[in-house]
């Protein structure tokens, strides 16, 4: 099968499951991870999907709509920096995109059950990970110069804990993450933004 064909394919199951690994594909088309990683490459620069943890969500018209470096945080509006991006996709093709992981978390839980998943970018390798498997630092003295109190995001504890060591802070596992925010956003009394 050439790559077209196997595109196409992928854009047809996709659009029928709205989400698949990369292993199923591998399996399905009777290729290599690596192949699948090489036919997705265009189909998610034109918008037609988006990457996830090992695999990808369909998009559809959602791409028309897709979070752009410019658009505004859905918490707290200020401009989304792709390089700490968080973004919540919900149902029906919606996506949401946070400037940080902070904003994201707060927005994760003001939504509820309506997240399908959350996604944002390891802070030091700048890989997409999905956000129940992160491991989140809280109260790093490196400023970013994003919101308060600061979270940064990382897909492996060993890497978040040699962060600590150099700049300070906590490590959090996503479920400790969302009760010690909201405990740390009541202490300071207010969400906080750097302009």
């Amino acid at each position: 099968m050439l790559r077209i064909e196997r595109q196409e394919k992928i854009k047809e199951w996709i659009a029928q499951k709205k989400n698949m690994t990369i292993k199923e594909l591998s399996k399905h088309l009777g290729v290599s991870e690596m192949t699948v990683h090489r036919d997705l490459k265009p189909l998610i620069e034109e918008g037609t999907i988006i990457k996830t943890f090992g695999g990808i969500t369909y998009r559809g018209d959602a791409a028309l709509d897709a979070p752009s470096p410019k658009e505004e945080c859905v918490y707290c509006r200020k401009k989304v920096n792709e390089s700490f991006a968080f973004r919540l996709i919900l149902s029906e093709n919606r996506i949401e995109a946070a400037c940080c992981a902070h904003c994201g978390l707060l927005r994760y839980q003001q939504l509820g059950r309506d997240v399908l998943q959350a996604i944002c970018y390891d802070f030091l390798r700048k890989t997409t990970i999905s956000v129940p498997l992160t491991w989140f630092v809280m109260d790093a003295s490196l400023d970013l110069g994003c919101c308060q109190p600061q979270v940064l995001t990382f897909e492996y504890k060993k890497h978040a804990e040699q962060f600590v060591k150099g700049f300070g802070g906590k490590v959090f596992s996503f479920e400790e993450i969302l009760k010690e925010l909201p405990k740390k956003m009541h202490l300071k009394k207010a969400h906080r933004c750097q302009e």
